[in-house]
Order: C-alpha cells, then structure tokens, then sequence
C-alpha cells in the first residue's frame, strides 16, 4: 500500500500527468508485489470502460462542441445580453446566465470556459470592465455547467456509485439555482462597489422579445402537461407542442428559442420516459446538427469535423483516465487502503454532519491536485461505504463532491478552468489565480447550503419520483 500511494504522489510531485500518475504507480506495485496476474490488470483496464452510461461521455463532448462551432454560443450570449444587460454590472450578469443556458447543453465547466468564456471576456473588456472581474465572473460561472443537467461528472459518479443519473441530473437543478443566485448577487455587490451602470439601455422591446423567448420555451412543457390532462396522449401532445413551437420560432424568427430548449428536451425526455441519460446525450448531439445544419445554417463539413476530431481527442483523454483510475482504485480497495481510510474517518467521528464536513475538505484537497474524472473514480469506492453506512443519501453526496471538484479546477496546481482562461484572458496563472479568489465565496457559501440542507438536492428527485 505504501509503494502504491508513495509513488503515486511522488510522481505528481514531479509533474507527471494524473493519469499516468497512477498507471506508474499501479505498475510499479503490481511488480514488486507479484501478487496479481497481467491479465487480471488488463480484465480490470477494460471493465472501467465498458460501461453503457460512459458511451454519454463522448456523445455530450460532441454536443458542446457542435454548439461552439454552430454559432450558438453567440446566439445564447445575444440572448442574455437583452434580458439582463441592462442592469447594474450588465455583461456581469450576462455571463452567469448565459452559462446557465450553456450549461444546459455542453454539461462542462472547460466547455463552457473555452465557449462562451472568449466572447464574454473580450466584451467585458471592450466596455471597459477590468480584465480581473472579467476572468473571476467567467470562471464561477463555469462551475455551473457540471451543476445543471446534463452533467459529464454525474453521469461518472451515477456509474461508479449505482446511483440514478437521471436522479442526479435533477438533483442539480435547485443547487443550480441557488449557485446562479449567489453569483448575481455578487456581481450586483461588485457593481454598487464600483458604481458600475448597465452596459445597454433599458429597452422594454428588446426586454419584452427576451422574455417572450422564455416564455414559449416554459410553454412548451406546460402545453404538454395541459393536454394530458385533458386525456390527450403524451406522444401525440409533445409532437402537437413541439410543432407549435417550430411555427412561433418561424413566425416570429426568434434569436435563442431553439438553444433555450435543449435543456428542457432533455430532462423532459429523461422524465417521461423516452431515453436513457445515455441516450439523452445522443439526443443533444442530434439537435445541436439539427441547430447548425437545418435551423441556422451556420456549420460547414470542414467546421462539422474540426468538432468530431477534437471530441475523439477529448474522448481518448478522459477515457484514459478513467481506464488508469479505475486500475488504481481497485488496488487501493484490495490492498485494504480503502478499508484503512474508512477506520481512520470512523475512528474520529460517526456522526454524518461531522464525517460530511471531513469528506468536504478531503475532496477540496483531491480537487486541487487531481483531474476531476480521476478523482470521482478514486474516491467514490473510497468514501461510498462510508456515506451508505451514515445514512447519506448518495445522490446528495454526489452534488456534494461535485461541487467541492468544480472548485478545484479554480484553483492550481491543476486547475483546467485557471489555465483555460489564462490563456483566454492572455494574463498570468499567478494575476488569474488572484481574479478567481473574491469568487470563491459564494461558491464556498452555496457549498455550505448544499451540503447541510440536503432537501435542496433532493426535494425535486423526491417530487418527480426519480429515485
């Protein structure tokens, strides 16, 4: 065990990457030991891969870069300009909500950051925000993306603890909220400080066409709900609703309705019953072709394969990764780390609240230093007999560690959303880092919530009987 965790930390101590980190770290055990068989590594390589809901990983990938690519990034960023750039710290406020819509399709805080991050940074400077409160909002507001379904974490952390993905993703629609919440008011904070104005005039048709976007994406399950009740199937009410809804977008040509409804087609698909958290993924990727090639007509072939190869490359790497951690997870469960782990934290407390606060500061620490696939894989086995013996409900654990993972990639060593809009922003990992800092506190605030009043996780899984 100490050959295994020694070599493992002495490898990232000299830069190695996480993944092979542990790969070095497995190898080198499994060669002094003797004790474990080739093929029995290469059963265990395979087995952390071939899992159904991991074929949701490369599918939701393609999805967020089909929506860079197609322009609606733009779109969703037009959007939420005329709907909240009026206010105090305008484009601050655009930021946060055009990644909750994002966040709605990409279910990435990197997508999010690499997408919608370069317009919103480069605009916020040309208006003369300071380049800081530029990359601090663009960064909080990434963490959002693994928050609100879909989720690439969740669906991870749905396959490693046997828990329902389609439970986590609502479980992170009220967390999602109070997040979006805390982070305006802290731009609101900002603005009063700076005595910032809005960055457009208030305009009640531009408001008025925003709001009317919103609303006939809310009428859209509403409609169905509707007839239903009148006695109307629930097939033949979504196709009536949905072609409603294509005649409004034709009618009136709006600029976002079809972006804003990629959440809502894929929670209401996961609700009714009509797919897979899985297959939801395939569902994203359709609609974004669906947006790009029919819709607005802004994807080409050569645009439509920049996109698949760098899926495929973004693929490799976090599959690599999983493959590696699940190596090393197994060996940490069989050479009784895990176990020893499990007495040390029981040893010090049984009581949830206590053990919840303990296992808060473990992942925050994991979070700085290790890719948050790998650590989802390497903790979950670790820490999940814990959490089922105190009596946590796993699918609020799960919004827990996710959470406590996005604000690790704010933070370095190992940061991906830091180093992401260091090189977007073009200032220093040092001056990012120090922009990020104000904005850990409402996410640190809105971790606290989460995590001692699980009912905001799990009241709407309970409401629509999810679990």
């Amino acid at each position: 065990m100490g050959i295994l965790i020694g070599t493992f930390l002495l490898l990232m101590i000299f830069g190695v990457p996480v993944a092979v980190a542990m790969v070095g770290a497995s190898l080198l055990f499994l060669l002094v030991s003797g004790s474990v068989p080739d093929v029995v590594v290469a059963q265990r390589m395979i087995a952390g891969v071939e899992s159904f809901p991991l074929l949701a990983v490369p599918f939701f990938i393609l999805a967020g870069n089909l929506m860079n690519i197609a322009g609606i990034t733009g779109r969703i960023y037009n959007f939420a300009v005329a709907l909240v750039g009026w206010m105090r710290g305008g484009l601050g406020q655009v930021n946060i909500v055009g990644s909750v819509v994002f966040a709605g399709m990409s279910g990435t805080a990197i997508a999010d950051a690499a997408g919608l991050g370069t317009i919103e940074i480069k605009a916020m400077k040309d208006h003369g925000y300071p380049t800081e409160f530029a990359v601090g909002v663009t960064a909080a507001s990434a963490t959002l993306g693994p928050i609100l379904p879909p989720s690439l974490p969740f669906v991870i952390y749905g396959m490693m603890a046997n828990v329902s993905i389609g439970s986590l993703f609502l479980a992170g629609v009220i967390p999602g909220a109070v997040l979006t919440l805390m982070m305006m008011l802290t731009v609101a904070y900002f603005a009063r400080k700076n005595n910032w104005g809005g960055d457009v005039a208030f305009d009640w048709k531009r408001l008025g066409n925003a709001s009317l976007e919103v609303a006939v994406v809310l009428a859209f399950p509403f409609t169905i709900w509707l007839m239903t009740l009148f006695g109307v199937s629930a097939n033949v009410a979504t196709l009536v609703a949905f072609g409603a809804l294509v005649a409004a977008d034709w009618y009136f040509d709006f600029s976002a309705v079809m972006a804003l409804m990629a959440p809502v087609i894929l929670i209401g698909g996961m609700t009714m019953g009509w797919f897979t958290p899985t297959e939801a993924a395939v569902a994203a990727v359709i609609w974004a072709l669906f947006l790009g090639l029919v819709r607005y007509r802004s994807m080409t072939l050569r645009t439509l394969a920049k996109a698949t190869f760098d899926t495929i490359e973004t693929t490799a790497s976090v599959l690599f990764i999983v493959t590696a951690a699940s190596v090393f997870a197994w060996l940490l469960t069989t050479t009784q780390a895990a176990q020893a782990l499990t007495d040390a934290i029981l040893a010090v407390t049984q009581n949830k609240w206590v053990f919840l606060l303990l296992a808060n500061v473990l992942i925050l620490v994991v979070g700085c230093f290790i890719d948050t696939i790998a650590a989802i894989t390497i903790l979950v086995p670790i820490l999940l007999p814990l959490v089922l013996k105190l009596g946590i409900d796993p699918i609020h654990f799960g919004l827990v560690m996710t959470l406590n993972l996005m604000i690790g990639l704010l933070h370095p060593p190992l940061g991906m959303v830091l180093f992401v809009l260091a090189r977007v922003s073009k200032l220093s990992v040092e001056r990012t880092t120090m922009a990020i800092l104000p904005w850990l506190v409402p996410l640190f605030l809105a971790l606290i919530v989460i995590t001692y009043v699980p009912s905001v996780s799990m009241w709407l899984p309970d409401l629509m009987g999810g679990r």
